[in-house]
């Protein structure tokens, strides 16, 4: 399972019931933080999240509506008693924040505490099912967006034949990455009659805070998935300029541009009550847009 399950939807005021950003990523027994504003962990206790699995948390900047709730969620752990490492991932800055508040409330983490500075773009964390890259945003301040990438072996076994075969599961690595096998009376079976074509892999890229760039889309392109910003309507594109934001059709036209297969949109400006406008403008670019919804799971495919 691959997805992306909103927590918050909202830019730097909590309105409408709409909270500030964050996002879990699940992908097969992996569970990514992605940003932690104000009230992250009561979103994640509101929709039943398991704080244990969470591993990794990445910041995209420190804008608080962006991490605000981060030192709260990161004391929670240490309430119940966390063992597991917890790697955050983010701006070097943060990591004095952290300390100094960690420092003055006197808490003592029973877990692992790992930080890692964020300086360039290019490849941070890499396990055997997934590898997450990192490239610049152009926000106000220092920013970056998070590519998170399935791997996958290029052939999937064909279970049933293999048994009949009786060929070992040490084996089975070889085949996944398009082996013959030999049989012990050195007849050779072809990778393709005892394998199938694998789903080609998924990606997400979330683009974080960012002016209309076109310089994303090479950095983005072809992935499966983009969240971008959409702090306000295609009428306000002069104010999403002067405070480093996007539009709803400057997002879809970036989506397009990268050739992605779906769009969410997020970071919605608290001047606005209702979101509906939102969608309709940026489907008239782009038809496969879907509103960043708090609690909703969205399938990366």
């Amino acid at each position: 399972m691959f997805g992306v399950t909103i927590l918050g939807n909202n830019s730097a005021l909590p309105a409408y019931d709409r909270h500030p950003t964050a996002q879990i990523v699940t992908l097969h027994d992996q569970q990514f933080l992605i940003d932690c504003g104000e009230g992250t962990q009561m979103q994640i206790a509101r929709y039943k999240i398991k704080r244990s699995k969470i591993n990794h948390i990445f910041i995209s900047h420190l804008h608080g509506d962006h991490y605000f709730g981060l030192t709260g969620l990161i004391t929670s752990m240490g309430l119940l008693s966390r063992e597991n490492p917890l790697n955050v991932y983010a701006p070097a800055a943060l990591l004095d924040i952290l300390m100094l508040q960690f420092k003055v409330a006197d808490t003592k983490l029973p877990f692992p505490f790992h930080f890692h500075a964020i300086k360039e773009e290019g490849l941070i964390l890499e396990g055997k099912k997934f590898t997450v890259e990192t490239f610049k945003t152009q926000h106000r301040i220092e920013c970056w967006g998070f590519i998170i990438r399935e791997k996958k072996h290029p052939r999937k076994i064909d279970k049933q034949k293999i048994i009949s075969l009786d060929i070992p599961a040490v084996y089975y690595e070889r085949l996944k990455k398009g082996d013959d096998y030999e049989m012990k009376d050195g007849t050779i079976i072809k990778n393709e009659d005892l394998t199938f074509p694998n789903t080609p892999p998924s990606s997400y890229a979330y683009c974080a805070d960012t002016i209309y760039d076109l310089s994303i889309v090479d950095k983005i392109k072809n992935v499966s998935m983009i969240y971008h910003e959409t702090t306000y309507l295609k009428d306000l594109h002069e104010r999403a300029a002067d405070r480093f934001h996007s539009t709803t059709i400057q997002a879809a036209d970036i989506a397009q541009k990268a050739n992605t297969k779906k769009l969410l949109i997020g970071h919605f400006s608290s001047k606005y009550e209702s979101i509906d406008a939102f969608l309709h403008e940026a489907r008239e670019v782009f038809p496969n847009t879907d509103l960043a919804i708090e609690g909703v799971t969205y399938q990366v495919q």
